[in-house]
């Protein structure tokens, strides 16, 4: 088995250099760093993690701390954060963590040290303060995604802003009947997601001077048979069906759509609709979306937590940073037909 004397030997080099080259820390030029790659290719050399992690110091393991792993917007942060951490030379080391109190305590108080990894990003968790607390002890890099964590770097969409921008847009083409389909705050969904969209909604209306009431507002699970389940309720009685409907959700929205259609509703000569997310689905339905990207938002994480692992004395702002939301617009929203209860 060759070994890193061997690859020193045959890319012409020092074994310190082959060291920085394939472990991506310390400066080498680009061509020494592809003469030493190819070099090691050849012999079929693989790097010790286990040896590296005795000469650093470190793991090459970043631990993602997430609440939910199979639905489109975890996984999309997810992808985000471990396309990040590959391209840097990292490994992802993913905790699932429920809202069981015992469960999360073995997570924070032992898992997160015993697997040994160099830095944690953790994922619309709003976490206790004694949680932050065994965090922030371990001495590590940590950044946030979702909302404020005390000392901690954190980012995320501002969710009432988004809410009265994709609001604003409906009644900036007219619509005055405009219903809002969001989550159940009863769900208690990390950093009150659903009230806060519900409050942006709330905000539009006021500021355009029209009124808010309990028709003016239905809550569902944020999945597609949410939305279709809800829609056919409002939908389906003439008597109180709006014009545009706010989901708080693109799978929310794609299930309204549905239900729009098969009551023969047209979507948007009947009805309007507009979502949040910008969902890899929005396009197929044509939905008018407020696109968030979750993806990019993983990136950006693991770009905080990177930085104060390899560049000396840089500490990140223990702030919370909104990233932007942009309305992508489609087909699903236009002005009120003429004649129509607007």
């Amino acid at each position: 088995m060759s070994g890193i004397e061997d690859v020193a030997l045959r890319a012409g080099v020092s074994k310190a250099t082959v060291s920085r080259a394939l472990s991506g820390r310390g400066y080498v030029s680009t061509v020494t760093r592809n003469r030493v790659e190819t070099a090691a290719n050849e012999l079929g050399y693989v790097v010790s993690s286990n040896a590296s992690s005795l000469v650093t110091g470190r793991t090459n393991n970043v631990g993602v701390i997430i609440p939910v792993i199979n639905q489109w917007f975890f996984g999309s942060i997810i992808e985000g954060v471990e396309r990040a951490l590959l391209d840097r030379g990292y490994d992802l080391m993913l905790y699932n963590l429920t809202k069981n109190t015992e469960a999360r305590s073995r997570v924070f108080e032992y898992f997160l040290v015993r697997k040994r990894v160099d830095a944690i990003i953790a994922v619309t968790l709003e976490i206790s303060p004694d949680e932050a607390t065994s965090l922030l002890a371990l001495g590590k890099p940590i950044a946030g995604i979702g909302g404020p964590l005390a000392g901690i770097p954190t980012l995320s969409i501002d969710d009432i802003a988004a809410a009265r921008l994709a609001t604003e847009h409906l009644i900036a083409l007219g619509h005055t009947n405009i219903m809002h389909v969001g989550g159940d705050s009863a769900e208690l969904m990390d950093f009150h997601v659903h009230s806060k969209r519900l409050q942006g909604f709330r905000d539009a209306l006021g500021a355009a001077g029209l009124p808010f009431s309990d028709e003016s507002y239905m809550a569902t699970h944020f999945d597609i048979p949410g939305g279709y389940a809800v829609a056919k309720q409002i939908l389906g009685d003439p008597r109180r069906r709006p014009t545009a409907i706010f989901a708080a959700a693109d799978e929310v929205a794609i299930g309204v759509i549905l239900a729009a259609r098969e009551l023969g509703i047209s979507v948007p000569d009947d009805l309007s609709v507009i979502g949040i997310d910008n969902h890899p689905l929005a396009e197929l339905f044509g939905l008018t979306s407020i696109a968030q990207n979750p993806a990019k938002q993983g990136e950006q994480a693991v770009d905080l937590v990177i930085r104060q692992l390899e560049t000396s004395g840089w500490t990140p702002p223990s702030i919370h940073t909104m990233v932007p939301a942009q309305l992508v617009m489609r087909s699903s929203t236009s002005a009120p037909r003429a004649g129509a209860q607007r």
